[in-house]
Order: structure tokens, then sequence, then C-alpha cells
């Protein structure tokens, strides 16, 4: 991978995986027009790292917050929310393993990904704050999110969404949405680095994977901001007519090549 290509894929990730559209559907996509294939797992881990560190960024009040008062209802939540997630992702990792090496799933997901963001960005805001938001309601956004493993379902908007026709405020349901993947996504890149310490012994790190990382981080936290500004203003559903356009494009294309 050369540093245009990490570059490239660092942004595609940084935007992608805080906007709601979805990273992971836009990785395997950019992967096929750059033709570099799969850039590995040291790859993957290195940038999603880059997004946690936008997160961290962009939520830091929130988490010295949570930190310091140990059971703070929002970290109730974080934990009950988590569960479905990695749940599905330790049940059903041969299944979302194999929708990655399909152009077709990402296709069809982001259709859906488009559903539920003009489904829920139409309705109007609901009225939970945290004191109001109950487990079942972290359950339900847990669910979402685990739901969201597929590539072409964004996390983000799977997230926001689920918590909205939940009821939540829209702030509530953007810092719930942001917070409920830090652990994640912490806890998906141990499971995936415990392989990965030959790996990094044997050949380093490349300095294009540090490039990309930077990218990510920086790329995901304007992406961060720019969500929260349109989320407020009641404009989540834009998103849904550039998923649908993709969706479709991918579909099509597919079509054309079988």
């Amino acid at each position: 991978m050369n540093a245009g290509q990490a570059l490239v894929l660092g942004l595609v990730q940084g935007l992608t995986e805080f906007l709601p559209i979805s990273s992971s559907g836009h990785l395997v996509i950019f992967q096929e027009w750059l033709g570099v294939g799969t850039p590995g797992l040291l790859f993957e881990v290195m940038v999603h790292f880059g997004t946690l560190l936008a997160v961290v960024a962009a939520f830091w009040r929130d988490i010295l917050d949570i930190l310091r008062r140990p059971w703070h209802k929002m970290l109730v939540l974080i934990l009950v929310g988590t569960v479905p997630a990695g749940l599905m992702g330790l049940l059903l990792e041969p299944v979302f393993s194999a929708a990655f090496e399909s152009l077709f799933v990402v296709g069809a997901a982001l259709l859906v990904t488009g559903l539920l963001l003009w489904w829920a960005g139409r309705r109007p805001p609901g009225r939970k704050g945290l004191a109001t938001t109950s487990l079942l309601d972290a359950l339900a956004v847990g669910f979402g999110q685990g739901l969201a493993i597929t590539p072409g379902l964004s996390r983000s908007g799977t997230t926001i969404a689920f918590a909205l026709l939940r009821g939540m405020e829209r702030q509530m349901a953007f810092r719930y949405s942001f917070l409920l993947s830090i652990p994640a996504v912490l806890g998906a890149n141990l499971w995936e680095a415990r392989s990965l310490a030959g790996e990094v012994g044997g050949i380093g790190i490349p300095p294009t994977y540090w490039l990309a990382v930077g990218v990510a981080a920086i790329s995901g936290y304007v992406a961060i901001r720019f969500l929260l500004a349109v989320l407020t203003h009641g404009r989540l559903y834009c998103f849904s007519y550039y998923c649908w356009l993709l969706g479709g494009a991918v579909l099509l294309s597919g079509a054309a090549l079988a």
C-alpha cells in the first residue's frame, strides 16, 4: 500500500465511520476500486484506533465525568447496550465475515441504512433524556449496533436511528451512540489484535499505516462535529439519499458484472 492509497482509505474510514453511511461498506467498495484487495487485519485495527481517538477527543468531557462517577447512569446504559453487539459478534462471526466478501450484501445493506435514516429522521423529536432512558432502550440500541457489524449497515446511523425510534432526544441519541461505540470498537480491536504480535514484531508497522491513522483521526473528528450539526437541525434523513444512490450503484454494477 502506497501513501496515496493509505491516505484515501484513512480518509474514507474517518468520514464514513461516523457519518451514517457505513465505513465497512465504503472500505469494501474502495478496496475494489483502488485494487488493493483487503489491507489486512493490522491495517484495519490501526485505522479503527484512529477513529477511536476521534471519539475520545470529541467526548472527553463525558468520558471524564463517567470515570469520576463509576456508577454514572450513562455507564450503566453503555454496559447494557454493549451486551447485544458482543454476543452477536461472537456467535455470528462466520456470517458477518462472509458478508464482507459480497458487494451485493454491501449494496443491499446501504439501501436498508437509507430506509432507517429516512424513517427515524422524519419522526418528531423524542423527549427521553439520560434520566428517562431505560435499560430496554439501551438493549434496543445495542441490538442495532450488533446488526451494524454487517458491511453497508452504518453503525452510527443504525444506533442513532434506533435511539430516535425509542424516543430519545436528538442530543441524547447522539451522545449515547458514540459513547456506546467506545467499548465496542476497543473490544473488537483487542480481540482481533491478539494474533498480531508476531506480525508486528516480524515486519514492524509500515509508515503508511501511521499516515492512515492520523488521517482517520482528524477526518473522524470533523465528521462527528458535522453529524451533530445535521442531527440538531433535524436533517438526518438527508443521508438516506446518498445511501440509496450508492447502494443502488453497487447493486447495478454487481449485476452488470455477473
